[in-house]
């Protein structure tokens, strides 16, 4: 498997960066697109890089938020026959404080999207995976999201959310967006050989709770590639307490 990062939040490499992700991923079987960043640069990254984007048998939305699905008008021009694979929730109005951070409403009745469930199988040994139905670890909070109710602001619960994993030669690799519903809660219920996604705990203080947190996923034998929402102070942090935790950024290339 290789995975190329078209967007993160840092570059590397010296194209240019913004905040979101976007990773286009080649495996033995196919070609995906999982998410899209906030704008075209997903797809400037992608000739800059000498990848096709025109090659991609489908693509997948993790949520429903601009840094994530802003460049979906984009993929859809560019790319003019793979489906694109997203959560039943994932335009539903979504908000952080009471800014508007959702996709675009007026994609939502696009052809090419594939609502999903909490289970859906793309392909042999690909699939993708909603609502978790293992017990909570840890309380991650909202953050200060939102998410549009009968008309008022509550707390988000990230019902949009959803993870692909892919297994490969024996492993089973995860991707997560930004594991908004809980890093711990994620590793409990899949325990990938391989994540690949962000923390969300930028927002997280150095502290003994986060110390804790590396703790626990490097009790999995894990090798997490992450960065966009995970905070790059507490990457620094976490990794002093991890044996395997590597920092994403736009331009790098996974080979698995």
């Amino acid at each position: 498997m290789k995975i190329t990062v078209l967007v993160e939040n840092t570059s590397a490499r010296g194209l240019p960066a913004e905040h979101g992700l976007s990773l286009f991923v080649e495996t033995a079987g196919c070609r995906f697109l999982f998410d899209m960043g906030q704008t075209d640069l997903f797809a400037r990254n992608a000739s800059e890089l000498e990848i096709d984007l025109d090659t991609a048998d489908f693509a997948v939305l993790s949520h429903g938020h601009y840094d994530h699905g802003g460049g979906l008008s984009t993929f859809l021009s560019v790319n003019a026959h793979a489906p694109v694979y997203t959560s039943r929730h994932a335009f539903e109005p979504h908000y952080n404080g009471t800014r508007y951070i959702g996709l675009d409403p007026d994609l939502s009745g696009s052809e090419r999207l594939v609502f999903v469930g909490d289970e859906s199988s793309i392909a042999d040994g690909i699939a993708l995976y909603g609502c978790l139905d293992a017990g909570r670890i840890m309380d991650p909070g909202s953050c200060g999201l939102n998410m549009l109710v009968d008309g008022h602001l509550t707390e988000d619960d990230f019902r949009h959310e959803q993870y692909l994993q892919v297994i490969e030669n024996g492993k089973r690799i995860l991707f997560s967006g930004c594991s908004h519903r809980g890093i711990l809660n994620i590793m409990h219920r899949f325990r990938p050989d391989i994540l690949v996604g962000g923390f969300h705990l930028s927002k997280f203080p150095l502290d003994e709770t986060l110390a804790g947190y590396a703790k626990a996923l490097d009790s999995y034998n894990t090798t997490y590639y992450t960065g966009h929402c995970t905070g790059f102070d507490q990457y620094r942090f976490m990794k002093a307490g991890m044996k395997d935790l590597n920092y994403l950024s736009t331009g790098d290339i996974i080979v698995i």
